[in-house]
Protein backbone atom coordinates (compact mmCIF):
# COMPACT_ATOMS: atom_id res chain seq x y z
CA UNK A 1 0.00 0.00 0.00
CA UNK A 2 1.24 3.52 -0.77
CA UNK A 3 2.45 5.67 1.83
CA UNK A 4 -0.19 8.18 0.70
CA UNK A 5 -3.17 5.79 1.61
CA UNK A 6 -1.21 4.73 4.80
CA UNK A 7 -1.04 7.75 5.79
CA UNK A 8 -4.54 9.00 5.77
CA UNK A 9 -5.70 5.55 7.50
CA UNK A 10 -3.51 6.42 10.17
CA UNK A 11 -5.15 9.99 10.35
CA UNK A 12 -8.25 8.54 10.57
CA UNK A 13 -7.14 6.05 13.40
CA UNK A 14 -5.83 9.68 15.50
CA UNK A 15 -9.12 10.79 14.77
CA UNK A 16 -11.06 7.96 15.79
CA UNK A 17 -9.21 7.55 18.86
CA UNK A 18 -7.52 3.91 18.00
CA UNK A 19 -3.98 5.06 19.15
CA UNK A 20 -2.50 1.88 18.82
CA UNK A 21 -3.81 1.35 15.34
CA UNK A 22 -2.21 4.89 14.65
CA UNK A 23 0.74 4.24 15.88
CA UNK A 24 1.39 0.98 13.70
CA UNK A 25 -0.15 2.70 10.86
CA UNK A 26 2.75 5.44 11.18
CA UNK A 27 5.42 2.95 11.85
CA UNK A 28 4.48 0.97 8.59
CA UNK A 29 5.05 4.31 6.49
CA UNK A 30 8.37 5.11 8.39
CA UNK A 31 9.30 1.05 7.39
CA UNK A 32 7.56 0.94 4.25
CA UNK A 33 9.94 0.45 0.92
CA UNK A 34 6.95 0.02 -1.41
CA UNK A 35 8.65 -0.36 -4.81
CA UNK A 36 6.50 2.12 -6.55
CA UNK A 37 7.44 4.48 -4.31
CA UNK A 38 11.01 3.93 -3.42
CA UNK A 39 12.78 2.54 -5.86
CA UNK A 40 10.69 5.16 -8.93
CA UNK A 41 12.56 7.60 -10.98
CA UNK A 42 9.92 9.78 -11.01
CA UNK A 43 11.31 13.11 -8.55
CA UNK A 44 7.90 14.21 -7.94
CA UNK A 45 7.07 10.51 -6.44
CA UNK A 46 10.21 10.73 -4.37
CA UNK A 47 9.21 14.39 -3.05
CA UNK A 48 5.68 13.08 -1.81
CA UNK A 49 7.68 9.62 -0.16
CA UNK A 50 9.77 12.31 1.97
CA UNK A 51 6.71 14.15 2.91
CA UNK A 52 4.61 11.42 4.27
CA UNK A 53 7.69 10.14 5.96
CA UNK A 54 8.42 13.72 7.46
CA UNK A 55 4.38 13.95 8.29
CA UNK A 56 4.49 10.66 9.62
CA UNK A 57 7.44 11.37 12.08
CA UNK A 58 5.65 14.58 13.34
CA UNK A 59 2.57 12.58 14.06
CA UNK A 60 4.05 9.64 15.70
CA UNK A 61 5.94 12.34 18.01
CA UNK A 62 3.08 13.95 18.63
CA UNK A 63 1.28 10.72 19.84
CA UNK A 64 4.33 9.87 21.88
CA UNK A 65 4.37 13.41 23.52
CA UNK A 66 0.41 12.97 24.43
CA UNK A 67 0.92 9.45 25.81
CA UNK A 68 3.88 11.10 27.90
CA UNK A 69 6.30 8.29 26.32
CA UNK A 70 9.61 9.44 26.32
CA UNK A 71 11.25 6.48 25.25
CA UNK A 72 8.77 5.76 22.58
CA UNK A 73 9.46 9.56 21.41
CA UNK A 74 13.34 8.90 21.41
CA UNK A 75 12.78 5.92 19.55
CA UNK A 76 11.27 8.31 16.77
CA UNK A 77 14.42 10.82 16.86
CA UNK A 78 16.54 7.51 16.27
CA UNK A 79 14.19 6.69 13.22
CA UNK A 80 14.39 9.52 11.61
CA UNK A 81 17.89 9.14 10.88
CA UNK A 82 17.32 7.04 7.29
CA UNK A 83 15.05 10.10 6.44
CA UNK A 84 17.44 13.00 7.11
CA UNK A 85 19.87 11.10 5.66
CA UNK A 86 18.23 11.70 2.19
CA UNK A 87 16.85 15.16 3.02
CA UNK A 88 18.04 18.34 3.09
CA UNK A 89 19.98 19.53 6.12
CA UNK A 90 18.20 22.46 7.00
CA UNK A 91 15.14 20.23 6.42
CA UNK A 92 16.53 17.96 9.04
CA UNK A 93 17.66 20.26 11.77
CA UNK A 94 14.24 22.29 11.95
CA UNK A 95 12.52 18.25 12.40
CA UNK A 96 14.75 17.13 14.65
CA UNK A 97 14.34 20.65 16.91
CA UNK A 98 10.62 19.72 16.65
CA UNK A 99 10.73 16.31 17.66
CA UNK A 100 13.16 17.21 20.50
CA UNK A 101 10.54 20.30 21.70
CA UNK A 102 8.17 17.64 22.78
CA UNK A 103 10.09 16.47 25.25
CA UNK A 104 9.22 19.56 27.14
CA UNK A 105 5.76 18.47 27.64
CA UNK A 106 6.62 14.72 29.32
CA UNK A 107 7.63 15.08 32.60
CA UNK A 108 10.33 12.82 34.07
CA UNK A 109 12.18 12.40 30.50
CA UNK A 110 15.93 13.97 31.89
CA UNK A 111 17.67 10.80 31.58
CA UNK A 112 15.85 9.46 28.01
CA UNK A 113 16.68 13.09 26.39
CA UNK A 114 19.70 13.31 27.26
CA UNK A 115 20.88 10.53 26.11
CA UNK A 116 19.07 10.82 22.74
CA UNK A 117 21.15 14.07 22.41
CA UNK A 118 24.27 12.25 23.03
CA UNK A 119 23.44 9.83 20.61
CA UNK A 120 22.59 12.14 18.05
CA UNK A 121 25.25 14.38 18.68
CA UNK A 122 27.38 11.60 17.69
CA UNK A 123 25.56 10.38 14.95
CA UNK A 124 25.75 14.50 14.02
CA UNK A 125 29.36 14.24 14.25
CA UNK A 126 29.94 10.95 12.49
CA UNK A 127 27.82 12.05 9.38
CA UNK A 128 29.61 15.42 9.52
CA UNK A 129 26.62 17.38 9.82
CA UNK A 130 28.29 20.20 11.88
CA UNK A 131 25.67 22.37 12.50
CA UNK A 132 23.33 20.35 13.25
CA UNK A 133 25.37 18.97 15.65
CA UNK A 134 26.19 22.41 16.85
CA UNK A 135 22.41 23.14 17.14
CA UNK A 136 22.35 20.04 19.72
CA UNK A 137 24.74 20.60 21.26
CA UNK A 138 23.53 24.23 22.66
CA UNK A 139 20.35 22.32 23.18
CA UNK A 140 22.43 19.95 25.48
CA UNK A 141 23.93 22.98 27.43
CA UNK A 142 20.39 23.99 28.37
CA UNK A 143 18.98 20.90 29.69
CA UNK A 144 22.34 20.96 31.62
CA UNK A 145 21.50 24.55 33.04
CA UNK A 146 18.14 23.53 34.18
CA UNK A 147 19.06 20.51 36.07
CA UNK A 148 22.23 23.01 37.51
CA UNK A 149 24.79 20.74 35.89
CA UNK A 150 26.59 24.04 35.45
CA UNK A 151 30.60 22.42 35.52
CA UNK A 152 29.87 20.35 31.86
CA UNK A 153 27.76 23.26 30.64
CA UNK A 154 30.71 25.25 30.36
CA UNK A 155 33.22 22.93 29.13
CA UNK A 156 30.81 22.32 26.48
CA UNK A 157 30.29 25.80 26.09
CA UNK A 158 34.30 26.54 25.84
CA UNK A 159 33.97 23.82 22.97
CA UNK A 160 31.34 25.27 21.10
CA UNK A 161 32.51 28.50 21.09
CA UNK A 162 36.26 27.67 19.87
CA UNK A 163 34.20 26.24 16.69
CA UNK A 164 31.83 29.02 16.30
CA UNK A 165 33.74 31.51 16.38
CA UNK A 166 35.97 29.48 13.55
CA UNK A 167 32.47 29.18 11.62
CA UNK A 168 31.25 32.95 12.12
CA UNK A 169 27.83 31.49 12.98
CA UNK A 170 26.28 34.50 14.73
CA UNK A 171 22.60 32.98 15.56
CA UNK A 172 23.93 29.88 17.43
CA UNK A 173 26.67 32.20 18.89
CA UNK A 174 24.42 34.76 20.53
CA UNK A 175 22.70 31.64 21.76
CA UNK A 176 25.30 30.36 23.17
CA UNK A 177 26.85 33.41 24.61
CA UNK A 178 23.73 34.10 26.42
CA UNK A 179 23.69 30.42 27.86
CA UNK A 180 26.69 31.06 29.15
CA UNK A 181 25.59 34.16 31.02
CA UNK A 182 23.08 32.42 32.59
CA UNK A 183 25.03 29.51 33.41
CA UNK A 184 27.45 32.10 35.11
CA UNK A 185 25.41 33.33 36.62
CA UNK A 186 23.65 30.41 38.26
CA UNK A 187 27.08 29.73 40.09
CA UNK A 188 27.13 33.40 41.31
CA UNK A 189 30.09 34.75 38.76
CA UNK A 190 28.46 38.43 37.55
CA UNK A 191 31.39 39.76 36.17
CA UNK A 192 31.16 36.91 33.90
CA UNK A 193 27.51 36.63 33.61
CA UNK A 194 27.39 40.30 32.14
CA UNK A 195 30.47 39.82 29.68
CA UNK A 196 28.89 37.10 28.10
CA UNK A 197 25.66 38.72 27.68
CA UNK A 198 27.66 42.13 26.31
CA UNK A 199 29.03 39.34 23.87
CA UNK A 200 25.71 37.86 23.19
CA UNK A 201 24.13 41.10 22.18
CA UNK A 202 27.28 41.85 20.26
CA UNK A 203 26.53 38.81 18.11
CA UNK A 204 22.33 39.45 17.55
CA UNK A 205 23.36 43.11 16.92
CA UNK A 206 24.87 41.79 13.22
CA UNK A 207 21.58 39.73 12.35
CA UNK A 208 18.30 39.02 12.88
CA UNK A 209 17.83 38.41 16.03
CA UNK A 210 14.30 36.15 16.02
CA UNK A 211 11.57 37.92 18.55
CA UNK A 212 11.93 35.04 21.31
CA UNK A 213 15.46 34.95 21.16
CA UNK A 214 15.57 38.59 21.57
CA UNK A 215 12.81 38.23 24.77
CA UNK A 216 15.65 35.75 26.20
CA UNK A 217 18.25 38.61 26.17
CA UNK A 218 16.08 41.34 27.77
CA UNK A 219 14.71 38.91 30.23
CA UNK A 220 19.06 38.01 31.45
CA UNK A 221 19.65 41.71 30.98
CA UNK A 222 16.56 42.54 33.33
CA UNK A 223 17.62 39.89 35.95
CA UNK A 224 21.60 41.01 36.02
CA UNK A 225 20.26 44.33 36.95
CA UNK A 226 18.17 43.48 39.56
CA UNK A 227 21.11 41.53 40.93
CA UNK A 228 22.85 45.47 40.94
CA UNK A 229 19.60 46.21 43.01
CA UNK A 230 18.56 48.50 39.63
CA UNK A 231 15.09 46.82 39.62
CA UNK A 232 14.49 50.30 37.20
CA UNK A 233 16.34 49.56 34.49
CA UNK A 234 15.51 45.70 35.07
CA UNK A 235 11.74 46.69 35.22
CA UNK A 236 12.40 48.26 31.76
CA UNK A 237 14.11 44.83 30.11
CA UNK A 238 11.37 42.72 31.65
CA UNK A 239 8.62 44.78 30.06
CA UNK A 240 10.32 44.82 26.60
CA UNK A 241 10.81 40.41 27.28
CA UNK A 242 6.87 40.65 28.66
CA UNK A 243 5.62 42.49 25.70
CA UNK A 244 7.52 40.26 22.94
CA UNK A 245 6.60 36.47 24.14
CA UNK A 246 3.04 38.04 25.27
CA UNK A 247 2.90 38.89 20.96
CA UNK A 248 4.98 35.08 20.56
CA UNK A 249 1.94 33.97 22.91
CA UNK A 250 4.52 32.02 24.63
CA UNK A 251 4.18 30.58 27.90
CA UNK A 252 7.81 32.64 29.22
CA UNK A 253 5.20 36.12 29.90
CA UNK A 254 3.81 34.95 33.03
CA UNK A 255 7.61 34.71 34.58
CA UNK A 256 8.57 37.82 33.10
CA UNK A 257 5.49 39.49 34.94
CA UNK A 258 6.17 37.68 38.02
CA UNK A 259 9.20 39.66 37.15
CA UNK A 260 7.52 42.89 36.84
CA UNK A 261 5.62 42.53 39.82
CA UNK A 262 9.19 41.83 41.77
CA UNK A 263 10.65 45.28 40.71
CA UNK A 264 7.44 47.09 41.81
CA UNK A 265 7.57 45.96 45.34
CA UNK A 266 11.16 46.14 45.22
CA UNK A 267 11.31 49.74 44.33
CA UNK A 268 8.74 50.07 47.71
CA UNK A 269 5.69 51.10 44.77
CA UNK A 270 3.58 47.59 46.17
CA UNK A 271 0.82 49.75 45.38
CA UNK A 272 1.47 50.04 41.56
CA UNK A 273 1.10 45.88 41.18
CA UNK A 274 -2.67 45.91 40.94
CA UNK A 275 -2.54 49.55 38.51
CA UNK A 276 0.09 47.40 36.39
CA UNK A 277 -2.23 44.12 36.30
CA UNK A 278 -5.14 46.30 34.42
CA UNK A 279 -3.14 46.79 31.53
CA UNK A 280 -4.22 44.94 28.29
CA UNK A 281 -1.67 42.62 27.59
CA UNK A 282 -1.35 40.94 31.72
CA UNK A 283 -5.04 41.27 32.39
CA UNK A 284 -5.37 37.62 31.06
CA UNK A 285 -3.29 36.96 33.35
CA UNK A 286 -4.50 38.53 36.55
CA UNK A 287 -6.17 35.69 37.99
CA UNK A 288 -3.52 33.04 38.08
CA UNK A 289 -1.91 31.68 41.17
CA UNK A 290 1.63 32.92 40.33
CA UNK A 291 0.43 36.22 40.01
CA UNK A 292 -1.80 36.00 43.08
CA UNK A 293 1.51 34.76 44.61
CA UNK A 294 2.98 38.36 43.65
CA UNK A 295 -0.14 40.56 45.03
CA UNK A 296 -0.09 38.90 48.19
CA UNK A 297 3.97 39.79 49.00
CA UNK A 298 2.65 43.24 47.79
CA UNK A 299 0.00 43.20 50.08
CA UNK A 300 2.22 42.37 53.18
CA UNK A 301 4.88 44.82 52.15
CA UNK A 302 3.02 47.32 52.22
CA UNK A 303 1.53 46.83 55.46
CA UNK A 304 5.06 46.08 56.60
CA UNK A 305 3.51 42.75 57.70
CA UNK A 306 5.84 40.20 58.64
CA UNK A 307 3.29 37.20 60.05
CA UNK A 308 1.25 38.30 56.23
CA UNK A 309 4.42 37.85 54.68
CA UNK A 310 5.48 34.90 56.03
CA UNK A 311 1.90 33.74 55.69
CA UNK A 312 2.38 34.28 51.69
CA UNK A 313 5.60 32.18 51.37
CA UNK A 314 4.19 29.28 52.97
CA UNK A 315 0.62 29.55 50.60
CA UNK A 316 2.41 30.09 47.51
CA UNK A 317 5.62 27.94 47.83
CA UNK A 318 5.48 26.52 44.94
CA UNK A 319 5.30 29.77 43.20
CA UNK A 320 7.75 31.98 44.96
CA UNK A 321 10.48 29.32 45.61
CA UNK A 322 10.85 27.25 42.29
CA UNK A 323 12.58 30.62 40.75
CA UNK A 324 16.11 31.56 42.19
CA UNK A 325 15.77 34.95 40.69
CA UNK A 326 12.61 35.50 43.14
CA UNK A 327 13.51 33.50 45.72
CA UNK A 328 16.57 35.54 45.99
CA UNK A 329 14.87 39.02 46.06
CA UNK A 330 11.97 37.62 48.80
CA UNK A 331 14.70 36.32 51.09
CA UNK A 332 16.43 40.06 50.76
CA UNK A 333 12.70 41.97 50.84
CA UNK A 334 12.17 39.58 53.99
CA UNK A 335 15.47 40.53 55.62
CA UNK A 336 14.73 44.21 55.03
CA UNK A 337 11.17 44.55 56.47
CA UNK A 338 12.37 42.34 59.64
CA UNK A 339 15.02 45.13 60.14
CA UNK A 340 12.05 47.69 59.39
CA UNK A 341 9.72 46.05 62.19
CA UNK A 342 12.55 45.75 64.79
CA UNK A 343 13.48 49.34 64.03
CA UNK A 344 10.46 50.12 64.97
CA UNK A 345 9.87 48.67 67.74
CA UNK A 346 12.90 49.72 69.26
CA UNK A 347 13.12 53.08 68.40
CA UNK A 348 11.42 54.09 71.84
CA UNK A 349 13.60 52.21 74.43
CA UNK A 350 17.09 52.10 75.58
CA UNK A 351 16.71 48.80 76.98
CA UNK A 352 14.44 46.17 76.12
CA UNK A 353 13.99 42.71 76.84
CA UNK A 354 14.91 40.39 73.84
CA UNK A 355 12.51 38.03 74.42
CA UNK A 356 9.46 41.17 74.35
CA UNK A 357 11.08 42.09 71.24
CA UNK A 358 10.81 38.91 69.59
CA UNK A 359 6.92 38.68 70.59
CA UNK A 360 6.35 41.54 69.23
CA UNK A 361 7.59 40.37 65.53
CA UNK A 362 6.04 37.13 66.27
CA UNK A 363 9.76 35.06 65.62
CA UNK A 364 12.00 32.90 67.69
CA UNK A 365 14.11 34.40 69.93
CA UNK A 366 17.34 33.14 68.51
CA UNK A 367 16.85 34.45 65.22
CA UNK A 368 15.68 37.78 66.80
CA UNK A 369 18.98 38.45 68.54
CA UNK A 370 21.05 37.12 65.60
CA UNK A 371 19.93 39.78 63.70
CA UNK A 372 20.12 42.38 66.23
CA UNK A 373 24.00 41.84 66.29
CA UNK A 374 24.26 41.63 62.60
CA UNK A 375 22.14 44.92 62.63
CA UNK A 376 25.02 46.21 65.03
CA UNK A 377 27.99 45.46 63.65
CA UNK A 378 26.30 46.73 60.18
CA UNK A 379 26.09 50.14 62.44
CA UNK A 380 21.93 50.05 61.45
CA UNK A 381 21.56 51.72 65.67
CA UNK A 382 24.19 51.65 68.37
CA UNK A 383 23.87 49.09 71.03
CA UNK A 384 24.85 46.37 72.88
CA UNK A 385 23.63 42.70 73.71
CA UNK A 386 23.14 41.93 76.76
CA UNK A 387 22.99 38.32 77.41
CA UNK A 388 23.35 37.62 80.76
CA UNK A 389 20.32 39.68 81.36
CA UNK A 390 18.58 39.01 77.89
CA UNK A 391 18.61 42.55 77.32
CA UNK A 392 19.46 45.08 74.40
CA UNK A 393 21.29 48.45 75.25
CA UNK A 394 20.18 51.04 72.85
CA UNK A 395 22.45 53.71 72.74
CA UNK A 396 21.98 57.44 70.91
CA UNK A 397 24.00 57.91 67.55
CA UNK A 398 27.41 59.42 69.31
CA UNK A 399 28.58 63.03 68.35
CA UNK A 400 31.92 62.57 65.79
CA UNK A 401 34.50 63.35 67.77
CA UNK A 402 36.95 66.32 65.30
CA UNK A 403 39.58 66.20 67.90
CA UNK A 404 42.00 63.03 66.45
CA UNK A 405 41.15 64.46 63.00
CA UNK A 406 42.41 67.85 64.10
CA UNK A 407 45.62 66.90 65.85
CA UNK A 408 46.48 64.93 62.95
CA UNK A 409 46.00 68.16 60.60
CA UNK A 410 48.21 70.15 63.05
CA UNK A 411 50.85 67.43 63.08
CA UNK A 412 51.21 67.28 59.38
CA UNK A 413 51.44 70.87 59.19
CA UNK A 414 54.14 71.15 62.07
CA UNK A 415 55.72 68.45 59.51
CA UNK A 416 55.99 70.52 56.70
CA UNK A 417 57.40 73.41 58.55
CA UNK A 418 60.08 71.48 59.90
CA UNK A 419 60.69 70.05 56.09
CA UNK A 420 60.91 73.85 55.13
CA UNK A 421 63.26 74.67 58.01
CA UNK A 422 65.81 72.10 57.21
CA UNK A 423 65.54 73.40 53.66
CA UNK A 424 66.75 76.67 54.54
CA UNK A 425 69.48 75.28 56.96
CA UNK A 426 70.83 73.22 53.93
CA UNK A 427 71.20 76.00 51.91
CA UNK A 428 72.80 78.26 54.54
CA UNK A 429 75.36 75.98 55.75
Amino acid sequence: MATTQLLEKADAALAAKNVKEAEKLYQEVLSTSSASDVHTTDASVQQQQLRNQEKALVKLGELYRDQKNAQGLSNVITQSRSFMSSTAKAKTAKLIRTLLDFFNSIPDSYDIQKQTLIDNIAWAKAEKRIFLKHSLETRLVGLQLDTQQYRPALALIDTLLTELKRLDDKMILTEVHLLESRVYRGIGNFPKAKAALTSSRTAANSIYCPPLLQAALDLQSGILHAEDKDYTTAYSYFFESFENLSAQGDAGALGALKYMLLCKVMLNLPEDVNSLLTVKLAAKYAQLRDVESMRAVARAHQDRNLADFEKALREYKDELSSDPTIRSHLASLYDNLLEQNLLRIIEPYSVVEIEHVAELVKQERQGVESKLSQMILDKVFHGVLDQGRGCLLVFDEPEADNAYGAAIETLEEVGKVVQSLYAKTVQIA
